[in-house]
């Protein structure tokens, strides 16, 4: 594997995003962090995406954000700081409850009330959302028409790949339109090697493994696909420093607190190797094909 660095692909922006929320808000810790003591704990994100922010502005890069009804109600002016800095505001939900925990109805709420509280907070149209988790998949494509009937452009909900905790692995790899109607699902992004679909797309997996697996495989979907990847990653994970929680299994210590200190540095380099932009801009402009 090459492993000098390399120029970005030319022609090929890829779609940078971040999803907004809390240490205490992840789905591997509702077992062990109770909802009701959420307004108790010591919050950490409004630090965190400043950072950000000012990360992507040292690498001129804007991105998307998704939001968390939850945070943003909390920190109205985070959110329209980060809009005015170039970024698009998307959502993420209100309280971070996976889609498939909900039922139709609860889940049209969800998406209506965030949906709007964005707006109301920045004076603009919010086009896109991800779910929790990555938790629309073939038991509940039900909630791609309900994304569609509530206002949303696009979607980021569906990861392609194998995964204990979500995952549609014959989903395809790249934008398409699930069904009738206009909406564009944007499958989180994976590398294809020897017939299967393998993540590559930010998380675990990019505090996990070694840097240059990540830029490898980017570069594959850049070149061989010719496809813009998408990437994601939470303001919690280049904060090292932030509250410790106890009686954790091993599984889930390990997928939270692995690397943290080294996540920031990674995406230095990756805001370096890649051009990146956000998503509206990148996918809503361009043409994709049917499901």
């Amino acid at each position: 594997m090459n492993t000098a660095r390399p120029s970005p692909i030319q022609g090929i922006r890829n779609a940078m995003t971040v999803d907004v929320e809390d240490y205490f808000h992840v789905s591997a810790f509702e077992n062990h962090i109770c909802r009701g003591t959420w307004d108790e704990l010591p919050c950490r994100v409004e630090r965190n995406v400043d950072r950000i922010l000012q990360l992507f502005a040292d690498h001129d890069t804007k991105a998307t954000f998704f939001y968390l009804g939850w945070v943003a109600k909390r920190y109205p002016e985070l959110v329209r700081r980060t809009q005015a800095e170039g970024h698009e505001i998307a959502s993420h939900g209100w309280s971070h409850i996976r889609a498939t925990e909900q039922t139709p109805e609860a889940f049209r709420q969800d998406v209506t009330r965030t949906r709007a509280l964005l707006e109301d907070t920045v004076g603009a149209p919010v086009l896109g959302y991800r779910a929790a988790s990555y938790s629309i998949g073939r038991d509940n494509l039900w909630a791609l028409d309900t994304l569609r009937e509530t206002g949303h452009r696009y979607s980021s909900s569906i990861y392609p790949v194998h995964h204990d905790l979500y995952g549609m692995p014959e989903a395809p790899r790249f934008s398409f339109r699930p069904g009738q109607g206009d909406l564009v699902e944007i499958p989180v992004t994976t590398v294809e090697v020897l017939g299967k679909k393998l993540p590559c797309g930010g998380g675990g997996y990019f505090r996990l493994l070694p840097y240059e697996i990540s830029r490898w495989a980017i570069r594959q979907v850049n070149q061989r696909d010719r496809q813009a990847a998408v990437f994601y990653f939470h303001p919690w994970e280049i904060d090292p420093d932030q509250p410790r929680q106890t009686g954790l299994g091993l599984k889930t210590r390990v997928r939270h607190y692995l690397n943290l200190s080294r996540t920031e540095g990674r995406l230095k380099r990756l805001l370096s190797d890649f051009q990146w932009g956000r998503m509206d801009r990148i996918f809503l402009e361009q043409a994709v094909n049917p499901a």
